[in-house]
């Protein structure tokens, strides 16, 4: 009985320390990248449009053409967004068609 409860408490100690080790843990850069993709081609506003994105250290820059403004600041209030992204830059150009 005595056995059971130390096995116990020890698998419970090791759940709360790996929770609270991965919880410090922030987004790497890929996972900031895969993100912010999925957030821009899932908006019904943005609809992926020809947006590149790149994310150095958290820091997200957004190249490419839309054609309204709205499109362009609901790109960068999507990625701001996402867990991780410290900034965002905005280098989208209006180009109406």
């Amino acid at each position: 009985m005595k056995l059971k409860r130390l096995v116990t408490s020890i698998v419970l100690m090791l759940a709360l320390v790996t929770a609270m080790l991965g919880a410090d843990k922030k987004p790497d850069d890929n996972f900031i990248y895969d993100s912010v993709r999925e957030k821009l081609a899932s908006d019904v506003v943005v609809k992926g449009g020809a947006i590149d994105v790149d994310v150095k250290d958290g820091v997200v820059t957004l190249k490419g053409h839309v054609q309204e403004p709205k499109q362009k600041s609901k790109a960068e209030s999507l990625a701001k967004k996402v867990k991780g992204v410290k900034s965002v830059i905005n280098n989208l150009q209006i180009v109406p068609q």
